[in-house]
């Protein structure tokens, strides 16, 4: 009988150049499918193929990319072969290892603070080394589109997280996370909500963040703590789809609300989500001296957190509408997409009141609060390994 993976086996032996075997499924979905294969010599590689999915080429783009860039560096897994015709790669095995959500969700808490603080000093390293680099990284994107199949690229640039397709910072365009601001602009409305006055000036602003700066940083795009292994040589990113250069702001938010696009949020303490930023800011501030200004950090994390809580609505909010669900049927704890959107508004508006530099968000936010309190959503727990 033909094993259903054959085909992606043979496409990946001949680009890799040495014959692959015994396929296993390590995670699949209707976008991608990732085989662990046996080689010759005894060893194993992992074997990833994009999928006839609307993103596939700007993913595929993205992916091989970034892990060319970011890989020999160590980053990540290296980059060993590419078939961009089949939209294929063959990557260096990293093994079986935890995640950053697998401790949080099922460790100590003090193996999970160990954790966050090395997974944000890993990404504070990794912008380090790739720093001025987008050029490298611009010549590579193109390289790989221009060797796929003649007219099957969508729009070009990398797929965002949750499935966001756009441009990416080397081609013209609008950013994919600027055009989902500005789609959720209209969604309050949903909920009944006006738009305080002011609102388009704040957005306007907040748009600042997801367009070319001074401050950019190379990023694998999607970080959430699930697309990691914490190995024994330390931290490396796994997930590369939606890799690019973009404003440190857009990271470094990750920390603070935390994980923008992550399934897996729950609460952090305060002084361990506080010691983890502290990290990734000295490190990026040693390439950037102007984020040492408070001031200047701190407008720039917040425009970012508002920009990805409104990414967050544009998939979320519709749905919540009228019913709730869990963030992931598939992981127990996980909060519900009601009582993530209520965090995120909450948790938000702390951070626009002590800003007191938008505040037609900050009414908003609060219009949101006021609208959904008969949602009855539970309170965000603390992460298990804190709570």
């Amino acid at each position: 009988m033909t094993h259903p993976h054959a085909a992606i086996v043979a496409v990946a032996s001949a680009a890799l150049g040495a014959d692959l075997s015994d396929p296993a499924g390590l995670a699949s979905s209707n976008r991608t499918a990732v085989l662990r294969c046996a080689t010759a010599s005894g060893g194993t590689v992992v074997v990833k193929a994009y999928l006839a999915a609307p993103d596939a080429a700007d993913s595929f783009v993205a992916e091989a990319s970034g892990l060319a860039l970011a890989g020999p560096a160590g980053f990540g897994p290296s980059l060993l072969a590419a078939d961009p015709a089949e939209r294929v790669l063959v990557m260096t095995d990293l093994g079986d290892a935890p995640s950053l959500a697998d401790l949080l969700l099922d460790g100590t808490a003090e193996a999970a603070r160990v954790a966050l603080t090395e997974w944000a000093v890993t990404c504070g390293r990794l912008a380090v080394a790739t720093a001025g680099r987008a050029g490298e990284l611009a010549g590579l994107r193109a390289r790989y589109r221009a060797a796929g199949p003649a007219g099957a690229a969508g729009p070009a640039g990398a797929a965002g997280p949750a499935g966001a397709a756009g441009a990416g910072r080397d081609e013209p365009g609008e950013h994919w996370l600027a055009r989902r601001v500005r789609e959720a602009a209209d969604l309050p409305g949903l909920l009944g909500v006006a738009a305080p006055s002011g609102l388009a000036d704040d957005l306007a602003s907040v748009l600042a963040v997801t367009g070319p700066g001074e401050c950019e940083v190379f990023s694998p795009g999607d970080i959430c703590p699930d697309n990691n292994l914490l190995t024994p040589s330390g931290v490396r990113f796994i997930d590369f789809e939606s890799a690019e250069f973009h404003q440190v702001y857009l990271d470094a938010a990750y920390l603070r609300m935390p994980f923008s696009t992550c399934w897996c949020v729950f609460r952090l303490p305060a002084e361990v989500a506080g010691a983890a930023e502290a990290a990734y800011r000295d490190l990026v501030a040693g390439v950037f001296p102007a984020l040492a200004d408070d001031a200047t950090w701190r407008a720039g994390v917040r425009r970012a957190a508002v920009a990805w809580t409104l990414h967050a609505m544009t998939y979320l909010l519709r749905p919540s509408l009228t019913a709730d669900a869990s963030m992931n049927p598939d992981r127990v704890p996980a909060p519900s997409a009601r009582q993530l959107l209520r965090y995120r508004w909450q948790w938000l508006a702390g951070e626009l009141d002590a800003g007191d530099d938008l505040p037609a968000l900050a009414e908003l936010v609060r219009r949101l609060l006021r609208a959904t309190e008969h949602w009855q959503a539970a309170p965000m727990p603390h992460y298990p390994a804190f709570g």
